[in-house]
């Protein structure tokens, strides 16, 4: 039984917009960005993060709960999490550690004597922006580890933005500049592979089932 033949029969099992939809979003999904947020208080904040990521294509999404650990919020992330890959930690140094183990850089998204311009940020690094919680930002720990930071120029008399808002400013900047660019940041074929049977499976309810089915017949 090739994984191919397997994916092609339980995609008769789907209809053909929803075929289209998964090749479609999949071929624009990417992890060559990621997005860390770090003992967020409030659910909705963390929840429209992963929102934003479904939208700009963000494959993973990294939570730290150290603090507050709280189930995702189904209603308010409108069912993104479906989409979206969750990696959970309970320590920001485990996180840190797994994400440069995979060779991200650690991008701090807060004000610093050498940040840098959304502008003037370097696409071509794989990196994780790192969100901090509502009051306190980031911890001295993220801050310490940092690569680099980011900061989005502001002109008026608010000197900050709700995490969720600067999640999506970010992610809309860098992606866009990212899909004009030269560098490879689709998923691999056996990422893509891999994402297409896990979204059928949380598609069809008799998912199991049907790929028993399959077996025996084959």
């Amino acid at each position: 039984m090739t994984e191919t033949k397997l994916l092609q029969y339980l995609e008769t099992h789907l209809t053909e917009n929803r075929r289209e939809r998964f090749k479609k979003v999949l071929a624009q999904r990417t992890k060559h960005f990621t997005v860390a947020t770090e003992d967020v208080y409030q659910l909705h904040n963390t929840s429209a993060v992963i929102r934003s990521c479904d939208v700009f294509g963000i494959q993973e999404v990294n939570i730290v709960e150290e603090v507050n650990s709280k189930r995702i919020d189904r209603e308010i992330a409108m069912g993104a999490q479906k989409w979206v890959d969750l990696n959970r930690y309970h320590t920001t140094k485990s996180c840190i550690e797994d994400l440069r183990a995979k060779g991200y850089q650690i991008v701090a998204t807060s004000p610093h004597a050498k940040d840098c311009d959304l502008i003037d940020f370097d696409i071509t690094k794989p990196s994780c922006f790192f969100f901090g919680r509502e009051t306190e930002g980031l911890s001295q720990q993220v801050i310490d580890e940092a690569d680099c930071f980011l900061k989005i120029p502001m002109v008026g008399f608010t000197e900050s933005l709700n995490i969720s808002v600067s999640a999506a400013i970010i992610l809309q900047h860098v992606t866009a500049r990212l899909r004009k660019s030269d560098i490879n940041w689709r998923l691999t074929e056996q990422e893509y592979l891999e994402k297409r049977f896990d979204w059928i499976k949380k598609t069809l309810k008799d998912y199991d089932a049907i790929v028993e089915r399959y077996k025996s017949e084959h």
